[in-house]
C-alpha cells in the first residue's frame, strides 16, 4: 500500500499506482464523477513521467486531459462492444498525457509508466510498436487523413465504428489538415469526430501571434462539418457533446474544445497571472525540483478535493527518489547557440539576410535576431511548405533567406519546394538542427536520418555539418558570402557536445577536405557529426588499449571531395572505416566510396560503414547510441573486429 501524501517532499517523484486505479475508479457510477477523478490520477502520473524522464510535453498534455480521459474511459473502452470507438491523437506532444491514460485503463501495462523516452520504453511521440496505439504521431496535420483510412477499412469489413482524432490548433497551420476535410465531407463519414484542443498556443507562442485562425467554426462549417464549440476542460460539457455528436449519422463532425495549455496546475496554466504567454515556458521539458513540488502537491491537493466530496478515502502514492543526473565532465558546446551568434553577425553585414521560422524559434536560437532585426524575419508557422515557397521567391528577388527548421521537418515535407528552388539555381541557406539519432528522446519522427540523402543530391545544393563551435561560425560566414553561389544546407546537432581540445578550435578546412585529427598506421576513419567525431575520439583512446593505432579524418563537407587531399590522407591505408550519424544508404559513406571507385582509390582497401540500419531508437542518448553500436565502445570494439577478422 502507498502512502497517503500531506506535503510533497524536495528530492522525490510520486505516482498513482495500479491499485488506486482499480478503487478510484469505482468511487461513484457518474461517469462525469468517475472520469474527472480518473483525469485527476493521470494528470499525477504525466507529471511523474515527465519528471522522471527528463523531458516531455506538459502544457499539452494538461490541456487535453480531460478529453482523453472521457473518451479512453467511455468511448473507447465503457461503449458496447458494437459501438466501440476507435481513438488516437494526431497531435502527438501530448504523449505522456495519452499513455497516462491507456495505463490508468490497463491498455498498457502499468510498469511503462517508469519507462518514458527510455530505450525498450515509451517513445517521445506515438509509435505503432506500443501497445494501444493505432498509428504513428508527431509529424502534424497526418490525422484526418489517417482517420479516413481507418473509417474505409472499417466500411469495407461492413462495420461503422466511431473515430475520435484529436488535433492541436497549431497543427491547423499545417496544409494537410485543411485538405483532408474536403472528401470526409464529400464521403459523408459520419463515423469521424475531430476533436481540436484549442489551448490558443503552439510551440512557440500564440497560434492568434503565429497564424490567426479567424472564424474556426465558419470555416469547419464551409466543409461540411456539424460542428460543436465547447469547453474542453469541462467534464460534463464534453460528455453531453459527444453524446450530441453520436446523434449525426449525415456528416462529419467536429467539436472545437477550448481548453487552457497546462490545465490543472495554477502557475502552468497559461492564462495564470504569471504566465509569459509570448514565451509560455511548459510546452516541452521537465519541470525544475521546486517547481514540480509545487505543482504534484496541487495536483494532489486537486485530487483529494475530488474524493472527499465522493466521500471517499484520500489518495495513496508510491514515492521515489529523484534519479540523479550525472553532470558532463567537460564543459558541453551548444552548436545551435553558436550559430545564433553568427547569424547576427553576418546579418549586420549583408543588409539582404532574411530568417524565416516554422513555429521553432525558440529552439533553432532565432530569438535574438527577431528581436535585432524584426523587419527582417518571417514567421511562417507550422508550415514547411509554404516557408520553403517564400523562400524561393524571395531570393529570386534579391534576397538572401535563411530557413530554419528541426532537419526532421525541413528536409521532409517541403522536399518538392526545396526541388523547386534548387531548379532556379538561386541562392538559399537552409538550416536543419535536431539532425541525426539524437536526441533520441522524442521518437523517429523527431530523428532525422535520411535528410542527407534528400538534400546532398539537389541541384547547386552543398551540405555542411560542422563539429565544433569554431566551424559553425566559419560554415555560416561561407555559405552566406557572395564568393559562394551554391544553396547551402548546414545540418546542427541540437544536443550539447562535449567539448575536447582537438576539437574545440576545428577550423573549416577547404571545400571537399577533412581535418586528421589523429595519426595511426592500422587504419583510417572517416567520420561525420560532432556528436560521433566525439564518440570516434573515446573509441581511438580505447582502441590504443588494444596496441592499434588510428587515424581520425573529421569531414564536414558531406557532398563535395577533394581527390588530391584523398590521396594524401588515405596514404598507404588499407582498411577504411566510415562513421556517420545517418541512415548508412545514400549518404556520406556512399558519396565517399562512390568517389574513391570513381578516382581508382577502391582498388585493394577494404571499407567499413557504420550507420543507423532499420527505424531509429528512441532513448537516452547513451542508450541509443549504444543501440546502434555508434557509442565510443562499440566503435572501439567493432573496428578491433574487423582488423583481426
Amino acid at each position: 500500500m502507498g502512502d497517503l501524501i500531506g506535503v510533497a517532499v524536495s528530492g522525490t517523484l510520486y505516482y498513482v499506482p495500479e491499485y488506486e486505479f482499480e478503487r478510484v475508479l469505482k468511487v461513484s457510477d457518474s461517469p462525469v464523477i468517475r472520469t474527472k477523478l480518473f483525469a485527476a490520477l493521470c494528470r499525477i502520473n504525466t507529471l511523474y513521467m515527465i519528471a522522471r524522464a527528463g523531458s516531455g510535453h506538459i502544457g499539452s498534455s494538461f490541456s487535453s486531459m480531460e478529453i482523453m480521459s472521457w473518451i479512453q474511459l467511455n468511448e473507447v473502452q465503457g461503449a458496447e462492444k458494437n459501438a466501440e470507438a476507435v481513438f488516437f491523437s494526431s497531435k502527438g506532444h501530448d504523449a505522456p498525457g495519452y499513455y497516462s491514460t491507456l495505463i490508468g485503463t490497463g491498455k498498457l501495462d502499468f510498469d511503462f509508466i517508469h519507462k518514458l523516452r527510455r530505450l525498450g520504453g515509451l517513445p517521445g511521440h506515438p509509435d505503432i510498436n506500443t501497445p494501444g496505439i493505432i498509428t504513428n504521431t508527431g509529424s502534424l496535420g497526418m490525422g484526418v487523413s489517417k482517420a479516413k483510412g481507418i473509417i474505409f477499412a472499417n466500411r469495407f469489413r461492413k462495420t461503422f465504428k466511431p473515430v475520435y482524432v484529436l488535433t492541436g490548433d497549431g497543427e491547423l497551420q499545417e496544409g494537410q489538415f485543411w485538405e483532408s476535410l474536403v472528401s470526409a465531407s464529400n464521403d459523408c463519414l459520419h463515423e469521424l469526430v475531430v476533436v481540436i484542443d484549442h489551448n490558443k498556443l503552439q510551440s512557440d507562442t500564440l497560434v492568434s501571434k503565429v497564424s490567426d485562425l479567424g472564424d474556426l467554426s465558419a470555416k469547419l462549417t464551409a466543409f461540411g462539418f456539424k460542428v460543436f464549440r465547447i469547453d474542453g476542460n469541462d467534464m460534463s460539457a464534453l460528455a453531453d457533446c459527444i453524446s450530441q455528436a453520436k446523434e449525426i449519422k449525415d456528416k462529419p463532425k467536429v467539436i472545437i474544445a477550448d481548453t487552457i495549455k497546462g490545465k490543472g496546475v495554477s502557475f502552468m496554466e497559461h492564462t495564470s497571472i504569471d504566465s509569459d504567454i509570448e514565451n509560455y515556458k511548459f510546452h516541452s521539458g521537465a519541470p525544475t525540483e521546486d517547481m514540480y513540488i509545487s505543482a504534484v502537491q496541487e495536483l494532489i491537493d486537486s485530487a483529494n478535493l475530488l474524493l472527499d466530496n465522493a466521500e471517499s478515502e484520500k489518495l495513496h502514492l508510491e514515492i521515489i527518489v529523484r534519479p540523479f543526473v550525472n553532470p558532463a565532465l567537460n564543459p558541453p558546446k551548444l552548436l545551435v547557440q553558436a550559430y545564433s551568434k553568427s547569424l547576427l553577425e553576418e546579418a549586420g553585414l549583408y543588409t539582404n539576410l532574411v530568417a524565416l521560422d516554422a513555429d521553432l524559434i525558440l529552439d533553432t536560437g532565432l530569438i535574438p535576431f527577431q528581436k535585432q532585426f524584426p523587419e527582417r524575419f518571417i514567421e511562417c508557422g507550422i508550415a514547411e511548405q509554404d516557408m520553403v515557397s517564400r523562400a524561393g521567391t524571395l531570393a529570386l528577388n534579391g534576397l538572401l533567406p535563411v530557413v530554419h527548421s528541426f532537419s526532421c521537418f525541413l528536409t521532409t515535407r517541403p522536399l518538392e519546394q526545396i526541388y523547386n528552388n534548387s531548379t532556379e539555381l538561386s541562392k538559399i541557406i537552409y538550416v536543419g538542427s535536431l539532425a541525426g539519432v539524437v536526441p533520441a528522446g522524442p521518437g523517429h519522427s523527431h530523428q532525422s536520418v535520411h535528410d542527407v540523402s534528400f538534400m546532398a543530391t539537389m541541384t547547386n545544393m552543398q551540405c555542411v555539418e560542422p563539429v565544433s563551435e569554431t566551424q559553425v561560425k566559419q560554415t555560416f560566414s561561407w555559405a552566406v558570402s557572395t564568393g559562394n553561389q551554391h544553396s547551402v544546407y548546414i545540418r546542427l546537432a541540437s544536443v550539447p557536445v562535449e567539448s575536447t581540445e582537438i576539437i574545440n578550435a576545428l577550423p573549416l578546412p577547404p571545400k571537399g577536405e577533412g581535418s586528421l585529427v589523429t595519426e595511426g598506421a592500422d587504419a583510417i576513419v572517416f567520420v561525420t557529426s560532432a556528436v560521433l567525431t566525439i564518440e570516434v575520439i573515446k573509441a581511438v583512446e580505447l582502441l590504443k588499449k588494444k596496441g592499434i593505432a588510428v587515424s581520425v579524418a573529421v569531414m564536414p563537407w558531406l557532398n563535395a571531395l577533394s581527390a588530391d587531399w584523398v590521396v594524401s590522407t588515405l596514404g598507404n591505408h588499407t582498411q577504411v572505416f566510415i562513421v556517420e550519424n545517418h541512415d548508412k544508404a545514400n549518404a556520406f559513406g556512399t558519396f565517399l566510396m562512390t568517389q574513391l571507385c570513381l578516382n581508382g582509390l577502391s582498388e585493394n582497401r577494404k571499407f567499413h560503414h557504420f550507420g543507423i540500419t532499420g527505424v531509429p531508437a528512441c532513448g537516452r542518448i547513451d542508450e541509443v547510441l549504444a543501440f546502434h553500436q555508434l557509442d565510443a565502445a562499440s566503435l572501439a570494439e567493432n573496428i578491433s573486429k574487423s582488423l583481426n577478422a
